[in-house]
């Protein structure tokens, strides 16, 4: 039996972010890692658990200004655009990677020249005092929007108080600019293994959320990150909105079998009351 609600709540669009790289530095071949932050305790959402950058989008993120300053802006819809370029502002909000270049050069900006942009907009776009137009109108930047590749669609299930439509995307962090959490949204982050953090949830050592386990899953199948670049590429994104199923008095959480992840429901403690 599935389980029926009247007034769920509208789901805000929102962006994540997987940032990949190579275990071993200089070495492409080595198993990847992904850049994973701890969330604040007082965050309302996903408070506590190790989750991967990313946050809602912004009205400024679908600046019509932009799309002359986004890579491969020609081959990505408006509709999609704007979800990439959150997750370039939300990686540079909460762990200081700028997936940008300057204008009319083809590598991603270099970590010499970040230390100043990152002093000057940093700060202002995570309080609202700036938004990602006057960053990169202001440096003569372009964002690399074409170097993030969709890899997952989910929607919050109707039953959670705060719902989010979330496009997951995976992007390689360039090799000299350094991750480090922003000390306010997030309080802790990690270069780690896919099977490591799940391993880590199962004993108990990490809290993580359904969509951040099954999108780790994902990871695990990819082993490099040209090997998971190149499987999202190549693989249909089907939208995941999670659903409740009751059975001999048992509640599953299912996703739907298409969608190219296994273990395709897990039971769900009982509900409260019940």
């Amino acid at each position: 039996m599935t389980e029926q609600h009247k007034t769920a709540a509208v789901p805000r669009p929102a962006t994540t972010v997987l940032l990949l790289r190579p275990s071993v530095p200089g070495e492409p071949n080595s198993a990847l890692e992904v850049f994973m932050v701890v969330r604040h305790q007082a965050i309302d959402s996903f408070s506590g658990a190790l989750v991967f950058p990313g946050g809602k989008l912004e009205d400024a993120d679908g600046n019509a200004r932009l799309r002359a300053r986004c890579g491969g802006a020609d081959r990505i819809a408006a509709a999609e655009l704007k979800f990439r370029v959150a997750g370039v502002r939300e990686a540079f909000e909460e762990c200081g990677i700028l997936l940008a270049r300057k204008r009319g050069e083809r590598a991603v900006i270099a970590a010499a020249d970040l230390k100043g942009i990152e002093e000057r907009w940093r700060a202002k776009l995570a309080k609202d005092e700036a938004t990602i137009v006057d960053l990169v109108e202001a440096e003569d930047l372009e964002l690399a929007t074409d170097l993030m590749v969709p890899y997952a669609h989910w929607i919050t299930p109707t039953f959670a108080p705060k719902r989010f439509d979330t496009w997951f995307f995976l992007a390689e962090a360039p090799e000299d600019q350094i991750a480090l959490h922003d000390g306010s949204e997030s309080v802790d982050s990690v270069w780690i293994g896919a099977q490591a953090a799940i391993d880590e949830a199962n004993a108990g050592r990490r809290t993580l959320v359904h969509a951040t386990l099954k999108n780790l899953e994902l990871l695990t199948e990819g082993k490099t990150v040209a090997g998971a670049i190149a499987a999202a590429s190549g693989r249909k994104i089907v939208t995941v909105q999670p659903w409740v199923e009751t059975r001999d008095g048992k509640r599953y959480l299912h996703i739907p079998p298409d969608a190219g992840y296994r273990n395709l429901f897990r039971e769900l403690p009982p509900a409260a009351g019940r």
